[in-house]
Order: C-alpha cells, then structure tokens, then sequence
C-alpha cells in the first residue's frame, strides 16, 4: 500500500508538472519558471507521502544536502555528456554548423530538464528502486529498476529497441548506482538534469528519441549509427553505453566501500538498509 500511494503522488504531480510546462507555450522564462515550480512541488509531495506513509524522517531528500548533491551530480552530467559527444565527434558522428537560431531556448529547457529530472528520479529511483531493494536486495533492484527506466522510454516518438537498452543499461545503472552509493537522491536528480541539459540545451541532439531542441548550438547526428545513437540520440551510442558502465562500476564500488549495498537475504535486509541510510 505504501508503494502505491507514493507511486500515485509522484504520478500525478508529474502530470501535473508536465501540464504547466506545456502550458508555458513558447515563452521561455515561463516554461523556467512552471519547471522549477514543478520540481520542487514534487519534492514537497514525495517527501509528504514518503513522512506520512513510512513515519520516518526522509534522509533521501533533505534539504541539508540538496545543494551540495545538486551541483556535484549536475557538474558530473554536464562533463560526462560533454565526454560522451566529443568521442562521438571525433568518430563522426555529430558535427557542428554553427550557433543555434533561437539559443534564448535554452532557458526554457532548464525549467523542462528539472521538472523531467526530479518527477523521474523520485518515481523510479525514490519508489520504486527503494522498495525493491526492500523485498529483494540491491542487485535485484537495481537490475529491475533499470529495465523499467529503459522500457519507459519505448515510449518515446523515434524509441527503438535498441535505444531503451542503451538508456536502462547507461542511465538506469548510472543513476540508480548514484543513488546507491549517496543515499541520497540530490546527486542523481543533479547528474539526470546535466545530462538532458547538456544533451538538449547546449549541444541541441536528439534526446531519448524525443526529437531535437532548440539549444545553444545548431549541430546535427552524421555516420554510423552504432556511433551517432542514430534516430534515437547519443544515448543510443556505444560510447554512452562505455560511460555509463564504467560509471556505475565506480558507483557501486564506492557503495560497495560505504557498507551501502543491501544483501538478498531476507535476515540480513533489515539490519543493511538501516545502516545504508
């Protein structure tokens, strides 16, 4: 009952959400301002429901360290992403023509980015991962939790199949790992806003088979798919499925080095998830 009250919070004030950002049309400081209002309604009501169903203070979300997890994971995505497009770059399969036409979009997308980082970190990282991870252990949940993420997206204009594996095996590892090792879900929603970010606004590439936006750069996907993401995007690339492997390893590692990964035993989940909060 817990999973589904929460589960139906963070669904709807993600409607919510995604209706005021709509509604903001094509002014962008409007679409800035109904994001952001976005975002933090979502953490308000999470945190509401998650006090309210489990009787406990929610560590995941405090606001002691929301600054600090929030510009630390956004620097992280902003540089991985960047690392991400530079390989594919240098192996031909994006290229550069110029400045943007309209670069002013990319106000707009900081608002869009928030509301879609936070309202997903909460859903399929502060419910359900978390919940999972409960009944069945970190692994598990951290495996469950991912093809979720990658299968949401097949839902996408220009999803493939392909691209959703990229996306559950690259994001849903990486971010899902972030939280893992953190505890916390600031760092995580901080490295999924820098990611999009940089992947929307600055570098104006397809996102998730969502189709192209209007950020700083006017550039567009050339070559070999394997290399460029094709339809899909960057995320569909080997290069961001490289990076998101090798980030999660680290993650889990670190998780691994702070006591945090939660054993399959039912005996032993108690005692873990306790002393991994």
């Amino acid at each position: 009952m817990r999973f589904l009250l929460q589960f139906a919070a963070v669904v709807a004030v993600s409607f919510v959400a995604g209706l005021a950002v709509t509604a903001a049309g094509d002014n962008v400081w409007l679409m800035l301002a109904a994001g952001v209002a976005g975002a933090v309604l979502a953490v308000f009501v999470y945190a509401w429901t998650v006090r309210l169903t489990e009787k406990r203070e929610v560590t995941e979300a405090s606001a002691r360290t929301a600054a600090s997890g929030l510009v630390r994971g956004t620097v992280l995505g902003l540089a991985l992403f960047s690392a991400v497009i530079a390989n594919i770059a240098v192996n031909g399969g994006y290229r550069v023509h110029g400045l943007g036409e309209h670069p002013t979009g990319a106000i707009g997308l900081a608002g869009f980015m928030a509301a879609a980082a936070v309202t997903e970190e909460l859903l399929y990282r502060g419910v359900l991962f978390r919940h999972v991870e409960r009944w069945t252990g970190t692994w598990i949940a951290l495996t469950l939790s991912a093809l979720v993420f990658g299968a949401a997206h097949l839902l996408n204009d220009n999803a493939t199949p392909w691209g959703a594996l990229c996306v559950a095996i690259a994001g849903g590892g990486m971010l899902t790992s972030a939280y893992i090792a953190t505890r916390s879900l600031w760092l995580p929603i901080g490295l999924h806003f820098g990611w999009n970010y940089a992947q929307s606004a600055i570098f104006s590439s397809e996102v998730s088979g969502n189709g192209t936006n209007d950020g700083l750069l006017y550039a567009e996907s050339t070559g070999n798919a394997w290399i460029s993401g094709g339809q899909f995007g960057p995320e569909a690339s080997v290069y961001t499925v490289l990076t998101g492997v090798l980030v999660t390893a680290v993650f889990l590692w670190l998780a691994h080095r702070r006591g945090r990964l939660v054993p399959m035993r039912r005996e032993a989940r108690t005692a873990a998830l306790t002393l991994a909060r």
